[in-house]
């Protein structure tokens, strides 16, 4: 395999907002990522989720150096990925440190199990991924942190909870495509196939 790398210096630099407001165009599922065992625990809210690969099965997860999780996710070097359902606002909510909950408190009020790696897991989500850390690359304020996936529990509901321009969106599966089905555009007369 060959690559190239080039030395290139522009010299503009963006505005920290300008970026922020760009990104925010950009719709994320999002996830609760936990780490830690027993009382030792922490979790935080993102949008930053994405498969890097199926064989063998990995993830990859940006976190901020500056959390409360980060160290965890470091010291114990398991971390769990906990896609949200789109009724689990509250679970999002209480994650992003909002109302000043912290480590263990920020897992009351839901049920938690554990697989092979000991990280929560949160019973009822749409997915909740066990990993364990395989590599990690340090940039800036953040990590990204790739994961090789342990085990994995799926559920059968359709309906996820997304972050599209600084808003919780519910996305149902079901519910969407008869909507989409509503207000698509027709296809031209001449496209549409022959219903002799």
């Amino acid at each position: 395999m060959n690559s190239i790398v080039r030395s290139v210096s522009i010299e503009t630099e963006v505005a920290v907002n300008d970026f922020r407001n760009a990104m925010r165009q950009l719709t994320g599922g999002v996830s609760v990522i936990t780490a830690g065992k027993g009382r030792d625990i922490s979790g935080m809210t993102v949008t930053s989720v994405s498969s890097l690969s199926v064989d063998p099965p990995s993830l990859i997860v940006s976190l901020n150096r500056e959390s409360s999780s980060w160290p965890l996710v470091k010291r114990y070097g398991f971390f769990g990925v906990n896609i949200l359902t789109s009724d689990q606002i509250d679970i999002a909510e209480r994650f992003t440190g909002k109302g000043g909950l912290k480590g263990a408190d920020r897992f009351a009020g839901a049920t938690w199990i554990t697989r092979a790696s000991g990280a929560p897991l949160l019973d009822g989500a749409l997915a909740a991924i066990d990993c364990e850390v395989e590599d990690v690359i340090e940039r800036h304020s953040h990590a990204i942190v790739i994961g090789r996936v342990l085990d994995v529990a799926v559920s059968a509901r359709t309906a996820a909870l997304a972050y599209w321009q600084g808003q919780y969106v519910a996305i149902d599966q079901d519910e969407d495509a008869v909507k989409l089905a509503e207000v698509s555009v027709p296809t031209p007369r001449n496209a549409r196939p022959d219903r002799r």
